[in-house]
């Protein structure tokens, strides 16, 4: 299964890949020539369907959790001041895709969409300590009745040239369900209230929409 983001350039690929191996076929007279041409196409062709696929998974649900709302690996978990909606400390996990990562975006929990802002900016490396605050992002705030308030922030990274945020304000969401989607490498950011506890450790391999980040 493909994401509904990728569609358009999956039949943008088939066509481009189609006319190169017709062109290299009546083109191209030297055999391995043509063999190497074939495989970097029929590459290019898998990195885009691995870069769009959007697998089914066992979502988690439960009140007292947030989930990873994202596929990648834990890059930072640190108390920070939180300067754009909640402006005190809160704890932040943030969590690195690399290229080949599945980008779908989910609700790292259920509730009201109580902000929902996108910003234009650079594209710093995701990894970047300024990427957070510099890059191209979405900040999205959902309020819970028995969390309260979660912050999750989408940010391009230097190779994302384009986020895309489903989150309407006074929306109510379901925890896991599709939030957005985020081409070609990227970070997301969560900022979680101070007690909570937090059960992911650095570097920790984490999956959207089923990996518990932390409880309270």
């Amino acid at each position: 299964m493909f994401h509904k983001e990728g569609h358009k350039i999956i039949v943008i690929t088939f066509i481009v890949v189609i006319a190169a191996v017709l062109l290299v076929d009546r083109f191209v007279s030297l055999s391995w020539l043509q063999y190497l041409l074939f495989a970097v196409s029929g590459i290019f062709l898998y990195l885009i369907l691995q870069f769009f696929r959007n697998p089914k998974r066992n979502l988690f649900s439960g009140d007292h959790a947030v989930v990873s709302p994202v596929d990648g690996k834990v890059v930072v978990i640190e108390e920070v001041f939180e300067k754009e909606y909640f402006k005190d400390k809160r704890l932040q996990v943030s969590v690195f895709m690399s290229p080949l990562n599945v980008h779908v975006t989910r609700y790292p929990i259920a509730g009201k969409i109580a902000f929902s802002k996108y910003h234009p900016g650079k594209y710093l490396v995701a990894w970047h300590p300024k990427a957070s605050e510099e890059n191209e992002r979405t900040t999205v705030v959902i309020d819970s009745k028995s969390y309260g308030k979660v912050l999750y922030r989408q940010i391009a990274g230097a190779l994302a040239k384009r986020i895309v945020n489903y989150a309407i304000e006074g929306e109510d969401v379901t925890q896991g369900s599709d939030s957005g989607f985020i081409k070609f490498g990227s970070r997301v950011d969560l900022f979680l209230p101070l007690d909570t506890n937090i059960k992911v450790e650095l570097n920790q391999k984490v999956r959207g929409g089923e990996s518990i980040i932390a409880q309270m």
